[in-house]
């Protein structure tokens, strides 16, 4: 099994550059039996909407996971809570809409699909831990014979990330961190056969600064006080991991990590350092 995973989609730019280039990438690697996605920040920077799901849907993706933004516009709520190809945190309290775990569907291939959110820097939540042990258990039980799974760990610390990665290593094909928008030199393939990296990074514009206009940012950390937050739209790149998983035991045998500049323009490319 071939897994595309892309890191935090950042507004339309980043919803743009996944239209853009997935089809070449699709074509590059002889194609994905899943492309997934983080979703939290892809409608205007924070939360999602309806109509940018089925967007994303439309843009050949199987699955959506997600984070602490994802609760940022409350019209969401009904579509997280029908939607079982979107996943939110696994360890937010009960009662919130949506579920932490589900199964993905694609061309005869299923696809164990977690998503857990970190406590180090973060809000307050259950133990994503135990949380994990818990989503594990109803998993094994809706497929008995067993699927590849993945985690998307959305978390600030890299020492909380690494230590769940350890933590699942040979209980689930790949653990991929989010959150940071920073794409980690990490890549591994654990000891018990787990793919791991601590953050994949994000898919949008980077000439800002985590996405977001540098004029904002700045001035909330020169002023200290609140700034209207623009998505930065120039130095368009995807952070993304293509993750190989045998079929037999569903162990990661590849992880590779993407970090690529995308030219919207008719023109083609501007040459620049990478």
């Amino acid at each position: 099994m071939r897994i595309l995973f892309v890191g935090d989609i950042m507004g339309r730019p980043g919803r743009s550059v996944l239209a853009k280039i997935l089809p070449s990438l699709s074509s590059q690697w002889k194609g994905f039996d899943f492309v997934v996605i983080n979703c939290e920040n892809a409608a205007a920077g924070k939360g999602m909407t309806e109509k940018v799901m089925e967007e994303l849907f439309a843009a050949g993706v199987q699955g959506m996971t997600s984070g602490n933004h994802i609760w940022d516009k409350n019209i969401f709520y009904p579509a997280l809570a029908s939607e079982t190809r979107i996943v939110r945190p696994a360890n937010y309290p009960p009662g919130c809409p949506g579920t932490g775990y589900t199964i993905l569907e694609h061309n005869g291939k299923r696809l164990g699909l977690l998503n857990l959110q970190g406590r180090v820097f973060m809000p307050p939540l259950d133990c994503p831990f135990r949380a994990a042990d818990a989503a594990l258990h109803e998993l094994e039980k809706c497929a008995s014979t067993g699927i590849p799974i993945l985690v998307d760990f959305h978390a600030e610390a890299t020492s909380e990330k690494k230590a769940l990665g350890i933590y699942l290593d040979g209980r689930v094909s790949a653990l991929v961190g989010t959150h940071t928008h920073v794409q980690t030199a990490d890549d591994q393939i654990l000891s018990r056969g787990t793919a791991y990296i601590s953050d994949v990074g994000m898919t949008g514009g980077h000439g800002g600064i985590i996405g977001i206009e540098t004029e904002n940012v700045m001035s909330r950390y020169l002023t200290g006080l609140p700034s209207k937050f623009e998505v930065c739209s120039s130095e368009l790149k995807i952070n993304a991991v293509v993750i190989d998983i045998d079929d037999d035991f569903h162990r990661a045998v590849n992880l590779t990590r993407i970090n690529e500049y995308v030219d919207l323009s008719e023109a083609g490319p501007a040459p620049r350092n990478r």
